[in-house]
């Protein structure tokens, strides 16, 4: 029996993800996960794979990604070149068929976890042309005129960043989650994760000054997960003082490093007139 996921030490799971993965892996679903990026959706299939002890597939979709390269292709170019060369193992066609990601999964002698990431990326039919292979756990090679069938349902994993409104026959065949943004409670169990040993002042600053960042109206972007973690870092490796995050709030400036957590000209611009407003507001 499939043991249940509990989180890890290294990701903190809140009680409504956890659940959504075991609901998933008991039906046998895919579990499609939507959330800001940087709140660890990624992350958690390797987490899960860790947890449970199994083998772990990715496969990282791009704009270009086609359904059929997550099953295999064939390389008609390589064998074009071998029989130009006299090659032997051009007579075996078995020898030109490049194996995807789904049929790696489905050979794996355990029940692996399969990541099929930010699949929102691809054109819209990609989702449609992985219905049959999701609901039968089989494909045939054409070439070589094989049955691939999956020893062990796969524990499936599929993230989207929502750049594209997935097809409702996909959508059916899914369990679904959304990972809200963490609350100050949660991401302070996750930055206390990352830096165990981090002051409890440093870790009270940085965390105001992160929330009411993401806060301010008119943001292009807000600071995710990661990016938080990323300015900490740069908060330890610079020896900033909490004082100084304090100063920034009272003197209202941009905070410290900000090139972390603001990434555009746009959002920068804004806390600069933010800033301005309010020197002559004094």
């Amino acid at each position: 029996m499939t043991r249940r996921f509990g989180g890890t030490d290294r990701y903190i799971a809140t009680d409504d993800l956890m659940t959504a993965v075991n609901a998933a892996i008991t039906l046998g679903r895919p579990l499609l996960i939507k959330g800001e990026p940087g709140t660890g959706k990624t992350q958690l299939a390797q987490e899960i794979a860790r947890s449970l002890e199994r083998p772990l597939y990715e496969w990282h979709i791009k704009s270009t990604s086609k359904a059929q390269q997550g099953l295999y292709e064939y390389d008609a170019v390589s064998r074009l070149r071998d029989s130009q060369l006299g090659e032997a193992r051009v007579q075996d066609i078995a020898n030109y068929i490049v194996k995807g990601k789904l049929w790696e999964a489905f050979e794996s002698q355990v029940q692996p976890v399969l990541l099929i990431d930010e699949i929102d990326k691809a054109d819209i039919e990609f989702p449609n042309d992985l219905l049959r292979e999701l609901d039968r756990m089989e494909f045939y090679v054409y070439e070589t005129r094989e049955l691939v069938k999956a020893r062990h349902r796969p524990i499936m994993l599929i993230t989207s960043n929502n750049e594209k409104e997935l097809p409702d026959a996909f959508l059916r065949r899914c369990f679904f989650h959304y990972i809200r943004f963490p609350d100050e409670s949660t991401m302070r169990a996750i930055v206390q994760v990352h830096f165990p040993g981090l002051k409890r002042e440093l870790l009270a600053e940085a965390l105001r000054t992160f929330y009411e960042v993401r806060e301010t109206p008119g943001l292009k972007k807000k600071p995710s997960t990661s990016e938080l973690l990323d300015w900490i870092k740069l908060l330890l490796a610079e020896d900033i003082d909490p004082a100084v995050l304090r100063a920034n709030e009272e003197r209202k400036v941009l905070p410290a490093l900000h090139g972390a957590l603001l990434k555009n000209e746009q959002d920068v611009h804004l806390f600069e007139q933010l800033v301005f407003l309010h020197r002559r507001a004094r």
